[in-house]
């Protein structure tokens, strides 16, 4: 039982620390997707048309593009924190279930990660 423990308590600091990996994954592109959108909006603001914005020169394409990109990866951020959040929760659960786990420092630690990532 005791070899089933430590693998649970691994396991738990594995996916507590996957979950906390992909939350401050997801600021940061959150971060860099404001700051794009607001270096676009600043050049909408200078006067820049529409066929600017599209066809311009290189460095406002890309820098639509940059924008683009990080709001894809903000959903797949958030879709990848959503499923290691889920198998996390069904680890905590399983953890409380084992009176070895119920007060252990990874059960605890994991918990706080999870609840950090859900607000």
């Amino acid at each position: 039982m005791n070899d089933l423990n430590d693998v649970a308590r691994r396991q738990l600091k594995i996916k507590s620390g996957v979950v906390k990996r992909l939350f401050k994954e997801q600021a940061l592109y959150r971060k860099e997707a404001e700051e794009q959108q607001k270096k676009l909006d600043k050049f909408i603001a200078d006067g820049a048309e529409s066929w600017d914005i599209k066809n311009g020169p290189a460095h406002h394409i890309t820098q639509t593009r940059m924008m683009e990109e990080a709001n894809k990866m903000i959903v797949d951020s958030a879709n990848r924190l959503g499923k290691a959040a889920g198998e996390l929760r069904d680890l905590i659960n399983e953890g409380k279930k084992n009176p070895a786990l119920v007060d252990d420092e990874e059960l605890l630690k994991a918990e706080e990660i999870l609840e950090e990532a859900s607000a």
